[in-house]
């Protein structure tokens, strides 16, 4: 008996031996089916070889098919990657004004302004702001040490810790921990339908990010324009460095899974 003219499937490595079902591939039970007439009709091979033969072809030809697809969790991961560069660009944008208005509250203070508190405040605010590329960069460190997806337990208990702080919060502080509950509830939903609940979390970290800028420059506008011997003027000041407090706080919460 002449050898079989069958060409043969690439070789597989290790990384392409995946368990693929030949009926979600048309094309590799097509093949099988070729091999079992050709074998059968043309070759006069017996059932008991051209079946086995044929099956194996079919599964083979899908292992290969699937190993060829775009692997789910590598698009996930390099989708975060985009979203970390993202957000990282986004936060040295607002660290590098955050360290401008924090000098500008250096030089009022240190003209020695009654308003003391009120820029000590408001140079803290900055000072963590300024720090937001850092936590950034160690969110990245823990992803890429770790299962980058976030597990529905992970958002649950953010979700009753933000809760919690929910319920002892009034004013600003409590509209921003609002805000970050919706966002969770919707993370969480994204994790219970099997989607990848991180690049969520980096859409609500960005918007933070933008939020904080743009009280920022409020702050710095009204610095530059503000009578602070008005109570008035003083207020606000103190309202929006509160705001950029709370941006913050929420920031700080959302980066420690």
């Amino acid at each position: 008996m002449s050898p079989c003219p069958f060409l043969p499937l690439p070789p597989l490595n290790s990384n392409m031996m995946k368990l693929a079902n030949p009926l979600y591939y048309p094309i590799a039970v097509l093949a099988g089916g070729v091999v079992l007439v050709a074998g059968v009709r043309f070759i006069g091979l017996p059932n008991f070889v051209a079946l086995p033969a044929a099956a194996a072809v079919a599964t083979g030809g899908a292992a290969v098919m699937k190993s060829r697809e775009p692997d789910a969790q590598k698009i996930a991961q390099q989708q975060i990657e985009n979203e970390l560069q993202t957000l990282q660009t986004s936060a040295k944008n607002l660290a590098e004004k955050a360290e401008s208005l924090r000098q500008e509250a250096n030089q009022l203070l240190s003209r020695g302004s009654f308003e003391m508190d009120l820029l000590v405040a408001v140079q803290g605010a900055c000072q963590r702001a300024i720090e937001l590329p850092i936590k950034i960069d160690e969110l990245g460190r823990r992803i890429h040490g770790a299962n980058s997806l976030l597990s529905v337990n992970d958002l649950q208990q953010q979700l009753q810790e933000v809760e919690i702080k929910r319920s002892s919060s009034s004013g600003i502080a409590r509209q921003h921990l609002d805000q970050l509950t919706n966002s969770l509830q919707r993370n969480i939903e994204l994790a219970k339908e099997g989607q990848n609940a991180r690049t969520a979390q980096m859409t609500s970290l960005y918007t933070l990010i933008q939020d904080s800028a743009g009280v920022l420059q409020q702050i710095q506008n009204k610095l530059r324009t503000a009578d602070l011997t008005d109570i008035q003027q003083i207020n606000e000041l103190q309202a929006s460095t509160d705001e950029l407090t709370s941006l913050q706080d929420n920031f700080a919460f959302l980066v420690k899974k």
